[in-house]
């Protein structure tokens, strides 16, 4: 609609503001901007929008509705501005009561602290001077803390503490900058802190507990999602001690700095910088310098390091005070999910900790901290938990009629979404269903999720593998309801999601796909997991895959890379030279080989699989990079990254492409890292030509595959690809070709990412 709505000083216009909008300091930006262009009218929430009544002059309601997407705050995302004429009441411009409406999936998620509550807490003439749970209507508990709709403080968690006359007048007046930010508090009426445990009782909680970190001590600190476990980044011997109590002998702990000390640690790219310094605050992998003042257990053996910055008021008090890095790792016992819950982290940490760091605000909902990367030109999000979720994400605009879908995604790094025409709702990170705990937690978060946005599924999308807790609970769920149950290949999914996050509509037909992972049950009820399929968002056809090979003892093999690589070196040399050969004997002793050969012979508990998880522990295990038992999953792929250094020529693979599906087989692969091995080849140099070899072998392929189909277009996913040296290489070489390489960002590329392409596939099927 143009300036001809009315006349100069015509009656005016509604104007209905789509997107995320709620809970985001919206209306009293819209009630600021409107008085600021002398336009009269009102605005309110309704449901799912904010609905505006504009009444005044043409050019200043046309400045008006340009600046809603302009200049709206931090936290909010403008999708639709639609404007119509309509009759406005006369006065001064004022926001008025919610109304009804459709429940949005507009919640926003927990955001770190703005600059002016960071100065706030800094000012000892402010009120809120050093007060730990200060925040407005930029930042502070979102998501944590809601536990119903409209978004309004008696559906949160804050109900428990009533507002001071004087954070109440800054609640009702719309020119403050906490004009209805429903956590709102002060020292006076809100939230406290408190210590258990350690000495001099009567000092600062923040203070003492900042002497027990530079004792050497382990703290329990319960933040805004749940429970971290802390202690001195530099003191190498706490470091030791976490690990030691915690069960976590390798897996890298995060770890909190400021911005200036991250820099002293890491190499940091200004994309880098501001990833780190976006309102959600992830922890982000960043270049490990060789000379970071750490402990030297903080990542053993690896390259990066995950940091993350203060993000919470509580988070920068105690970092001042303590006046150095800090490890902040999820607070929980090794596998089992974050603690959030006071009672239940006194009870499950004990024994790991020497104090806790507590609060009386309860956390309504267990949010993992996000973890991201910056790769191939974007920042690629690892783990999606606190600062993203439940921020929605868009579909193609060809599912804008599709049924709402329920997906309950996979067993490990389970997630479930949720969707809304071409809105979907991916949840948070929560967690490996095969630890029990984590699957009730799954089934309280599905539940949470269904009341909270009153989301009722025509269907239910599942993944094939029968045995999978999700997919049993999405049987249950579709019987119980009466309805239709769509089951998903697992790498099919893994497609649909990067399709769908690059905006492939479902008119734009098929892609190649390329999908590398540790293991997902086919079609053909085998294991796969390095595939390389021709798929729409309904079908998928299998063109090629890795040549698979026995998983002897079944899923011992996917936590003992020895047992994998003696699969691969029996097919690749044979079993007469590989006993006679001197560098395996040493690799093999003591291992039961007689034994294993004879299962592989029987075929006894000797699962077949096309795994590119499993290749890499095989050559990280030959590398000598690989312990004989993984203590955390990727443990020797990680490893098998960071040695890799420099250029080389790329390792060779063979290409059969008479057989169906054609088989990418390593055979060449590990004649020439054995060569290389009896050479003294540096192992840094044979990591990175395997990773150079992987990445050409499938592009090579993907390549023919496209030019026979006649596609033009590569999505890539699965859980190998949180590898950035294979990334980055399989893009540049896909980009070489004429290829457009289509990657996830905002969705997991592991299985994070799954149940957001189940959701997808499902409503294109139902769709026809």
């Amino acid at each position: 609609m143009g300036t001809d709505a009315t006349d100069s000083q015509g009656t005016g216009e509604e104007i209905e503001v789509s997107g995320i909008v709620q809970g985001v300091g919206f209306r009293p930006f819209v009630y600021r901007l409107a008085h600021r262009l002398g336009l009269g009218g009102e605005v309110r929430n309704a449901g799912d929008h904010v609905v505006i009544r504009i009444s005044g002059p043409a050019a200043a309601r046309d400045a008006f509705a340009a600046a809603l997407a302009h200049e709206a705050p931090v936290l909010a995302r403008v999708e639709q501005v639609t404007r119509c004429p309509a009759p406005v009441p006369d006065g001064a411009f004022r926001i008025v009561a919610s109304g009804a409406g459709t429940v949005s999936v507009g919640v926003v998620p927990d955001v770190a602290t703005c600059p002016a509550c960071r100065a706030e807490i800094a000012d000892p003439k402010a009120r809120r001077f050093r007060y730990a749970f200060t925040n407005c209507t930029d930042c502070g508990p979102r998501f944590s803390i809601v536990t119903g709709l409209p978004y309004d403080r008696p559906a949160t968690t804050m109900a428990g503490f009533p507002m001071c006359p004087a954070c109440r007048a800054e609640y009702d007046d719309p020119a403050d900058r906490r004009f209805h930010a429903q956590p709102i508090a002060c020292p006076d009426c809100g939230p406290r802190l408190w210590l258990e445990g350690g000495d001099d009782a009567g000092a600062d909680p923040i203070d003492r507990a900042a002497g027990l970190l530079r004792a050497g001590q382990i703290l329990a600190v319960k933040g805004i999602g749940g429970f971290h476990i802390a202690c001195d980044a530099t003191n190498a011997d706490a470091v030791a001690l976490l690990r030691a109590r915690k069960h976590r002998p390798t897996k890298p702990l995060a770890v909190m700095a400021d911005l200036a000390t991250a820099h002293a640690l890491c190499l940091i790219t200004p994309d880098e910088e501001a990833a780190l310094a976006h309102p959600s605050a992830p922890i982000l992998l960043l270049q490990l310098k060789r000379d970071a003042p750490l402990a030297p257990g903080i990542a053993p053996g690896q390259r990066h390091l995950g940091v993350m910055l203060p993000y919470t008021p509580l988070h920068h008090l105690l970092l001042a005070a303590a006046g150095r890095p800090l490890v902040m790792t999820s607070g929980n016992r090794s596998s089992e999910p974050q603690i959030f819950r006071d009672d239940e982290a006194r009870e499950r940490l004990a024994g790991i900790v020497d104090a806790f760091l507590m609060h009386d605000r309860p956390i309504a909902r267990r949010l993992d901290d996000s973890v991201a990367r910056h790769v191939a030109g974007r920042l690629r999000v690892m783990r999606r938990g606190r600062g993203l979720a439940p921020m929605p994400l868009t579909l193609p605009a060809d599912f804008a009629d599709a049924p709402p879908v329920l997906a309950l995604g996979g067993e490990l790094k389970s997630a479930l979404c949720l969707t809304h025409g071409t809105r979907a709702l991916l949840s948070h990170h929560l967690g490996d269903l095969d630890e029990p705990a984590t699957g009730d937690a799954f089934e309280t978060a599905r539940a949470d999720y269904a009341a909270l946005f009153a989301h009722k599924p025509a269907v239910v999308a599942v993944d094939l593998h029968p045995d999978y807790r999700a997919t049993r609970l999405g049987e249950d769920l579709a019987a119980a309801g009466g309805l239709p149950l769509e089951r998903v290949q697992h790498h099919h999914a893994h497609m649909a999601a990067a399709m769908a996050e690059a905006g492939w509509r479902r008119a734009d037909g098929p892609v190649v796909g390329i999908a590398l992972d540790g293991l997902g049950l086919g079609e053909d009820g085998t294991v796969w997991g390095a595939e390389i399929l021709v798929c729409d968002y309904r079908t998928s056809r299998r063109i090629a895959r890795l040549s698979p090979i026995p998983l002897a003892g079944g899923d011992a093999a996917s936590r003992e890379p020895w047992r994998v690589l003696l699969a691969h070196l029996d097919r690749a040399l044979g079993r007469a030279a590989v006993d006679r050969d001197p560098h395996l004997t040493a690799r093999f002793a003591g291992k039961p080989l007689l034994t294993l050969r004879a299962m592989m012979d029987k075929g006894l508990n000797v699962p077949s699989a096309s795994s590119a998880g499993r290749l890499f522990d095989a050559v990280a295990a030959l590398l000598g990079l690989a312990p004989d038992r993984l203590s955390h999953e990727g443990e020797a792929a990680m490893a098998l990254e960071a040695v890799a250094e420099g250029e080389a020529p790329p390792y060779p693979f063979g290409l059969h492409a008479e057989t169906t599906p054609a088989e990418i087989d390593p055979t060449p692969l590990f004649k020439a890292l054995m060569a290389d091995l009896h050479a003294g080849r540096p192992r840094a140099t044979a990591a990175a030509a395997f990773h150079t070899g992987l990445a050409e072998a499938f592009v090579a392929a993907a390549a023919q595959v496209a030019k026979a189909e006649g596609l033009t277009a590569v999505a890539l996913s699965g859980g190998v690809f949180q590898n950035a040296r294979l990334l980055d290489e399989m893009v540049r070489r896909l980009k070489a070709r004429g290829l457009a390489p289509l990657v996830p960002a905002e969705v997991p590329a592991n299985d994070g990412g799954l149940a957001f392409g189940q959701a997808v596939v499902a409503a294109a099927r139902r769709m026809g």
